[in-house]
């Protein structure tokens, strides 16, 4: 995975620890434990492209639901309602996706 390179490893098994129970995703501590919400502005951008699997310029819903999955590979899917709380959380401008900008002003604590 490219955030493992960007991340430690021992922060992102605690972050998906954390939250393996299903309705347990909190976007703000998971930030937090995994150590993004320090990270550069550059950084953030990385990881954003890393979320935006099809590389739109936005991270969509579907791509939300996966967001579990781009720190370690067979994590699990968050649930439909972690989905939306998820995208709500980020989606300042109501378009129904986050953009660069919403997920870096999301991360920050």
């Amino acid at each position: 995975m490219a955030l493992a390179s960007l991340l430690k490893g021992a922060d992102i098994d605690a972050a998906l620890k954390a939250c393996e129970a299903k309705d347990s995703f909190k976007h703000k501590d998971f930030f937090a434990k995994i150590g993004l919400a320090t990270k550069s502005a550059a950084d953030l951008k990385k990881a954003f492209e890393i979320i935006d699997q099809d590389k739109s310029g936005f991270i969509e819903e579907e791509e939300l639901k996966l967001f579990l999955q781009n720190f370690k590979a067979g994590a699990r899917a968050l649930t439909d309602a972690e989905t939306k709380a998820f995208l709500k959380a980020g989606d300042a401008d109501g378009d129904g996706m986050i953009g660069v900008d919403e997920f870096s002003v999301m991360i920050k604590p």
